[in-house]
């Protein structure tokens, strides 16, 4: 039987138990397979606008959609502009980050390092690709993607590797560079991830451009939210978590205590409350049912009715390389 658990949507329950009543309208941004929207929907909200880059995620959404008639509005875009999606303000909105299950699951997307196919990873499916990164970026930009967006800490022997293959012809598929990725790197032992997996992560980041669409994101969900409300966000590596960690403690008020070289940061008017000081991990009944489960981490807060503004991106840990 085919695993079916990366199809459960991470750290549900959590959200739902810690953001209740559930009530009014919400914006899922990251609208994927629609496992948030349809349970946002069924737990009390009167109108979901499910987003998402992915035209097949919508065109999914349209065949469970019809249960639920008007109250589903789909909307194709990037969540980063989740405010420009949303003709009223909101009173809770959910991002799930990363790659979405179904673009794993068919190995036409390319994101994929257990299933070969063309070398992609664009969840929009136009723009620059990843074979476009791979076969062009310079042996120092794709050792600096690989590092910087990967935390791959072999990344220059890994980018040196790419260039070898590639001068003997373009690497076109994800088998291919997995292969090229784990020549590179040790025999991983019983229970360790792929070895490229670090790797695919920090392709799949560059190709999206997903710190950006973060930042953004999480600057138009302030603008949109109404006073008093909700913002859930599930994350799956420590790069994301850290810049959402930041921002929500930015926003909610918190300035450096400051020492004898440096001034205290000054407080601000705080644009959220945190409803959780600390991140949320899966418990070890979803840990059993949802492997996915492993990594991820959800941060929650409550809209103040301070004035939104534009957020300190150089406060927020985001990671930068010279050339995309």
């Amino acid at each position: 039987m085919q695993d079916q658990s990366p199809h459960i949507p991470v750290l549900l329950q959590p959200i739902l138990t810690h953001l209740a009543p559930i009530s009014g309208v919400w914006l899922d941004g990251t609208l994927g397979a629609g496992g948030y929207a349809r349970a946002l929907l069924q737990a009390g909200a009167d109108l979901v606008i499910g987003v998402d880059r992915d035209p097949l995620a919508l065109a999914m959404a349209r065949d469970w959609g019809g249960d639920y008639g008007d109250r589903l509005r789909l909307v194709q875009g990037n969540f980063a502009q989740l405010d420009d999606h949303a003709d009223q303000p909101l009173d809770g909105v959910v991002l799930d980050l990363g790659v979405s299950s179904m673009q794993l699951d068919l190995p036409e997307r390319g994101f994929s390092f257990s299933k070969d196919g063309p070398l992609d990873m664009r969840m929009s499916q136009a723009g620059r690709s990843a074979r476009d990164i791979v076969n062009g970026a310079s042996e120092e930009v794709l050792a600096d993607i690989l590092f910087h967006f990967g935390e791959e800490r072999a990344s220059r022997r890994i980018a040196r590797a790419i260039l070898r293959a590639r001068a003997e012809g373009e690497i076109e598929r994800t088998g291919h560079l997995a292969q090229i990725i784990a020549a590179c790197l040790p025999r991983p032992k019983p229970g360790q991830s792929h070895p490229a997996t670090r790797s695919f992560q920090g392709l799949r980041i560059a190709v999206n451009a997903e710190f950006d669409a973060l930042v953004d994101g999480l600057e138009a969900a302030e603008r949109a939210l109404k006073p008093g409300g909700k913002l859930a966000v599930v994350s799956f590596h420590s790069l994301e978590d850290r810049v959402v960690k930041r921002f929500l403690a930015q926003r909610a008020g918190q300035g450096g205590g400051g020492n004898r070289f440096a001034p205290e940061e000054p407080q601000r008017a705080a644009r959220f409350d945190l409803i959780e000081k600390k991140g949320i991990s899966a418990d070890a009944a979803e840990l059993d049912a949802n492997p996915r489960s492993r990594s991820a981490r959800l941060r929650l807060a409550r809209r103040t009715d301070a004035p939104a503004g534009p957020a300190d991106r150089s406060a927020l840990g985001l990671p930068r390389i010279s050339e995309v």
